[in-house]
């Protein structure tokens, strides 16, 4: 079933009229719908949305892997409710490409993937994941990007560019199977987000911020040259340990080397087993580390430039509510440019500073739409421009 919309542009004397439209996917093709995505994604053009009815019979699913080969926008066509499809989505790059996908479950099967299938030539392709439920995603392919918020992934999550914000995931992996020829304006941030296993930076063609986040660590195998990177304010707690740091940085992965990697008022315990150290460097970049709070003595190996870390500091992490009490509170920097949301200087951890993971996992989320980025400035003078930059999706 289609449902025409019509968009209308007024500039100066001349007004163009675009043309998208609805098409209603339904069990058995109830009221004229489509009875399958598939079939709805051939009668589909670019700019249309597909809008599913969760299915309320047999295992609730449609049963289909998905080949999306155009620019659509997949919802759920009933609010608060996702709809399940049970197989592989898989996503055709083209340059200006851009993918949307929200409210989707993809259920407890590891098979069934959100994948890039190949490097996208002459620009970029662009996916959006919204308010899912998945099982893996890999679009590490070259030329795109990823914007992933809302989502609980059960596996891992593999992409070259993008931003991530209040996703759960047992791995986060920032990686290129091969470097970008089109490269996107802007870096990679992933902010806000748990993972069980570390974060890791494994590409040299963007700049990284990975800030607020609860995490077992972060590997760096990569580093653009020349360019500033951040790991600030994130909660880092490993209950297993293992044998390299919590924060380790090495030149044994992804070639680019230079950059410089910034790691400040980050909360952090671990158990140690074959290591001590809280952060290792080989040299891979020029790091700095300051501000940060150990319950582990604060012991590091490499070329490391410091100021007011401190270790044996008493506090408690908790890893099924996502929390950290103790000496962390006021311990990160005390600049106005790090100050929390309540103004008072900025606590070590993930809830410190204006990236805090409140904003990211309101107590009050529920079924509410959601503002999953928001950037403003710190301080507006009358002889300047403001600027702000925010997204926001609807559950």
């Amino acid at each position: 079933m289609r449902k025409q919309l019509l968009f209308i542009a007024i500039a100066s004397l001349i007004t163009t009229v675009a043309s998208a439209t609805d098409l209603y996917v339904r069990d058995l093709g109830a009221g004229g719908a489509y009875s399958t995505v598939s079939a709805a994604i051939a009668a589909a053009s670019d700019g249309d949305r597909i809008i599913i009815k969760p299915k309320t019979s047999g295992t609730g699913a449609y049963v289909e892997n998905i080949t999306i080969n155009k620019s659509l926008t997949f919802v759920s066509e009933t609010i608060y409710n996702r709809y399940f499809i049970k197989g592989s989505i898989n996503i055709t790059p083209q340059a200006g490409r851009i993918v949307t996908i929200s409210g989707l479950s993809s259920g407890n099967f590891t098979i069934y993937n959100v994948t890039v299938t190949a490097p996208t030539i002459g620009g970029r392709t662009t996916v959006n994941l919204l308010n899912c439920d998945l099982n893996n995603v890999d679009t590490t392919a070259a030329n795109t990007t990823t914007n992933m918020s809302g989502c609980n992934v059960g596996g891992y999550v593999f992409f070259s560019h993008g931003r991530l914000t209040g996703n759960k995931a047992q791995r986060i992996t920032a990686y290129n199977t091969s470097v970008d020829t089109a490269l996107a304006a802007d870096d990679i941030e992933i902010i806000g987000n748990f993972s069980a296993f570390v974060m890791i930076n494994q590409q040299s063609s963007y700049a990284f911020k990975m800030n607020n986040n609860f995490t077992a660590g972060f590997n760096v195998f990569g580093s653009k040259p020349n360019s500033s990177n951040e790991i600030i304010n994130n909660t880092i707690y490993d209950p297993n340990g293992g044998d390299i740091a919590p924060i380790y940085l090495t030149g044994n992965g992804d070639p680019g080397s230079g950059g410089n990697v910034a790691i400040m008022n980050n909360a952090i315990s671990f158990v140690v087993v074959q290591t001590n150290f809280c952060i290792q460097t080989d040299g891979i970049a020029t790091v700095t580390a300051s501000y940060n709070v150990s319950t582990n003595a604060f012991i590091t190996e490499g070329a490391i430039t410091q100021n007011n870390n401190t270790g044996a500091v008493n506090m408690n992490f908790d890893n099924t509510y996502y929390t950290v009490t103790g000496g962390n509170v006021n311990a990160g920097n005390p600049a106005l440019i790090y100050t929390d949301l309540d103004l008072t200087r900025n606590d070590a951890g993930h809830y410190g500073g204006s990236n805090s993971w409140e904003n990211y996992w309101p107590a009050d989320g529920g079924g509410m739409p959601q503002v999953n980025y928001l950037v403003t400035p710190r301080a507006i003078l009358n002889t300047s421009t403001l600027n702000v930059t925010g997204s926001s999706y609807s559950k």
